[in-house]
């Protein structure tokens, strides 16, 4: 009888979206579940953007398969935005446009390590990067950032993780689970520890960029001498609410990009024609719905942040980014409700999917095991009743 292999066997499934799947099927079930789980926005794509993708279909000029490494206008708009915005000098042939940031991530991995090379992944961190990692034959070194530092790992704990098989580093700022966002003085310290170490690859995530509350985003590539060792993600799915879209980005070292485009054209190829046209129209239209979105995301945190706050047990942080909040709830471990026994924040992930249909995700996934995530990119009257049916049911355990 025919088996799976030992490396689809060596990855999760994803937790978000095992946890989004759980919520829909109660759904169906007729169950009312409010789902946090989901990192995706609760906008719709703005109307400009939604009209670009219509008038490239009513052009006929966009039906045949595009470039593998998307259309030169758009790698030009986006080698322009990278300049404009963040002071990063990435020319149009160094960007890859791909189905997704998650596959320009997975194309960098794939191009750059070999069998045993080791990825830091500052944690926590995103759930498909260590799968990733594995994916791609190597080994992901895991620096913990705690609450008490808002989750960043610091430097000197990169220091300490680097070892001669280190090939790769790989962060997210603004972070997705924590929301945390790296200073320019924080990512010059990393910047300094990496100085000697011309051979690791840095995978600086910033898909989250426009969703910051904080001070002005920051790209560890304007450092002094990292530019030709980091590679940039971006792309449309969270400041542009484009997530179905599937359009995300890199700008990256030639040889790596050379090789990201390599290894999608025997993938993929590239990505839809169709949803290239919306994203040229995204970075070349009008910000105010992005701006709004991110006003109204600051709003939800203000009101999330306070709400959390009142429940007994929950460590809470202010999130600089993103929309997320990743409290720690480490107080309910070993509490119990009808014997239903909570053991780890999976299980108590589970009794409030059940009990308080509440759908939210278990920390254990980003690489906290005390920890569980929140998304707020819900609508204020949703988050106002889950978050009191969770504080209603996590009254019930003793």
């Amino acid at each position: 009888m025919s088996t799976l292999s030992k490396r689809i066997k060596s990855i999760p499934e994803s937790a978000t979206l095992a946890m989004a799947a759980k919520a829909r099927e109660m759904k169906e079930n007729g169950v009312e579940v409010i789902s946090l789980s989901l990192g995706e926005p609760d906008f719709k794509t703005p109307k400009h953007i939604q009209k670009g993708a219509m008038d490239a279909i009513q052009s006929e000029n966009y039906f045949a398969y595009p470039p593998v490494n998307g259309y030169p206008d758009l790698r030009k708009a986006i080698s322009a935005k990278f300049q404009q915005d963040n002071g990063l000098s990435y020319a149009p042939d160094q960007i890859v446009v791909s189905n997704g940031a998650k596959q320009s991530i997975a194309n960098v991995f794939m191009a750059i390590l070999n069998p045993g090379d080791e990825v830091i992944v500052l944690t926590p961190y995103w759930v498909s990067y260590s799968a990733m990692i594995l994916l791609a034959e190597g080994t992901p070194v895991f620096v913990r950032g705690t609450i008490e530092n808002d989750f960043k790992a610091t430097a000197d704990q990169i220091k300490e993780a680097i070892t001669d098989k280190t090939k790769a580093l790989i962060f997210s700022s603004p972070c997705n689970p924590t929301g945390s966002v790296f200073t320019k003085t924080e990512l010059e310290a990393i910047a300094e520890v990496l100085k000697d170490r011309r051979d690791i690859t840095v995978i600086s995530d910033e898909i989250y960029e426009l969703i910051n509350f904080g001070a002005k985003h920051e790209s560890i590539g304007t450092i002094a001498d990292m530019i030709d060792r980091t590679v940039t993600v971006n792309g449309f799915s969270k400041g542009f609410a484009m997530t179905g879209w599937r359009v995300g980005y890199i700008g990256a070292p030639a040889w790596i990009a050379k090789a990201a485009n390599k290894m999608q054209g025997q993938y993929t190829s590239g990505n839809c024609s169709i949803a290239q046209r919306a994203a040229l129209t995204a970075l070349t239209g009008p910000m105010e719905p992005t701006h709004e979105m991110a006003e109204a995301y600051e709003s939800r945190r203000a009101l999330v942040y306070d709400l959390l706050k009142e429940i007994p047990g929950f460590e809470v942080n202010m999130p600089q980014g993103a929309f997320y909040f990743f409290p720690n709830v480490k107080y309910y471990l070993g509490k119990v409700n009808k014997g239903v026994k909570i053991n780890t924040v999976n299980d108590l992930c589970m009794y409030l999917l059940e009990d308080a249909h509440v759908s939210l995700v278990t920390g254990e996934a980003f690489g906290d095991p005390e920890c569980l995530r929140l998304s707020y990119a819900a609508s204020e009257s949703d988050l106002k009743l889950a978050i009191a049916k969770v504080k209603e049911s996590l009254a019930k355990l003793i």
